[in-house]
């Protein structure tokens, strides 16, 4: 059983705009080293175990492909400490930031801003920070050593447990955007709307 709560508090979200483009920022604590955390994040064999497959040329100048989802270009790596990519399309860039915490612990950051976002101001946040939540909550899971060796992470997140967490999700990024100040309360809520009916379907406002 996921502790919904737990997993949902544990990352920090914030959300800014600057001109036409949002900012989205996750902060998130793994107990497990950065290069341990770094290699589930872009070994494909390991990838696969808790996000999704991933084929291309994982290099800089190379691309992506998340199998069923967004590819993309590498713009940067430098491990175990970061990599930057596109994620989409040519204004979308995606940063993942990992330092070293207490304990043996990282701390990663994940960073996603995106030019002429999909909804008004801030409330673009609320079409991509869910999903991402997704992903933290599967690494999560992965580096703690909480999936089994055959987990399916397509059918975990079709879950009826990972759909009430989604809707916890959505529902942190509105008090998230909320705080931003980055958009008017009806967008606000026209999105989120609109981002429940993708993550959480049967959920409600």
């Amino acid at each position: 059983m996921i502790d919904i709560l737990e997993h949902i508090n544990a990352v920090q979200r914030e959300v800014s705009r600057t001109g036409e483009t949002v900012t989205v920022v996750m902060r998130r604590t793994y107990r497990a080293e950065p290069a341990e955390v770094w290699d589930a994040l872009t070994d494909p064999e390991r990838m696969r175990r808790w996000f999704m497959p991933v084929s291309g040329d994982l290099k800089v100048g190379g691309s992506f492909q998340l199998e069923g989802n967004a590819g993309g270009e590498i713009l940067e790596c430098d491990p175990p400490k970061r990599f930057k990519v596109t994620f989409g399309g040519p204004n979308s860039l995606v940063e993942l930031r990992l330092l070293p915490g207490a304990d043996s612990s990282t701390d990663l950051e994940l960073e996603h801003s995106m030019d002429a976002a999909p909804a008004p101001g801030g409330a673009g946040a609320l079409w991509v920070g869910p999903g991402w939540d997704g992903g933290l909550l599967g690494l999560a899971l992965y580096v703690n050593g909480e999936l089994p060796a055959d987990a399916d992470p397509t059918a975990m997140a079709n879950s009826a447990e990972v759909i009430k967490y989604n809707e916890y999700s959505v529902r942190a990024w509105i008090e998230a955007v909320r705080a931003s100040g980055t958009t008017s309360e009806e967008d606000l809520l026209s999105t989120a709307r609109t981002s429940l009916s993708q993550y959480a379907p049967d959920a409600t406002l």
